[in-house]
């Protein structure tokens, strides 16, 4: 139950206010082509006419140069890596939340990804959360170990670039595991 004042219903909107919307909606932060085709089509009126016009503008809004997949997945791994300190994985997972195609998808982390050491990006993650070594006694190094080792998976990076942070950090159990088994 809501204590708020009851929206009012919108009025469906047509080709010209669907596009100053779309622009406006871009303008506020980028989205992929999916994401604004279903932003327009809950404002677009619910027929056949309203389908068609939101789907010349999003014609008019790539012709422009406004809208586009390739761009999108280029600025979300970019920004994702240099700023939130993600890996490859969980960068891709997002771009596959957000619609955009996964030849896309991979063609844009491919070239975000490549020349990058993903032990060092885990690093600076790692200090980007100002996560600390595992301490305290053998029982509980190894349950900060395991959190610890969520949290970085979970934040998209290799178990190969786990290992490399835990052992790097020292004092922890993880000098018992052989990474040879491991392939990626």
């Amino acid at each position: 139950m809501s204590f708020g004042r009851p929206k009012k219903p919108r009025a469906p909107m047509e080709f010209t206010e669907l596009l100053d919307c779309a622009a406006k909606s871009l303008g506020a932060k980028m989205k992929s082509e999916r994401d604004l085709r279903r932003k327009l089509a809950e404002r677009a009126t619910p027929d056949e006419d309203g389908r068609a016009d939101v789907e010349r503008v999003m014609a008019k809004l790539k012709e422009l140069g406004y809208l586009s997949d390739e761009r999108f997945a280029a600025d979300y791994a970019r920004l994702r890596q240099e700023n939130e300190k993600l890996g490859r994985r969980r960068v891709q997972q997002g771009l596959m939340q957000k619609g955009v195609p996964q030849t896309v998808a991979n063609e844009a982390i491919g070239a975000q990804y490549d020349e990058v050491d993903e032990a060092a990006l885990a690093r600076q993650y790692v200090e980007r959360k100002r996560l600390k070594p595992p301490s305290g006694d053998r029982e509980q190094k190894a349950k900060e170990t395991a959190k610890i080792m969520r949290r970085l998976v979970a934040a998209g990076f290799s178990s190969r670039a786990v290992w490399k942070v835990l052992r790097d950090w020292g004092g922890s159990e993880v000098e018992e595991v052989d990474m040879a088994d491991e392939a990626e």
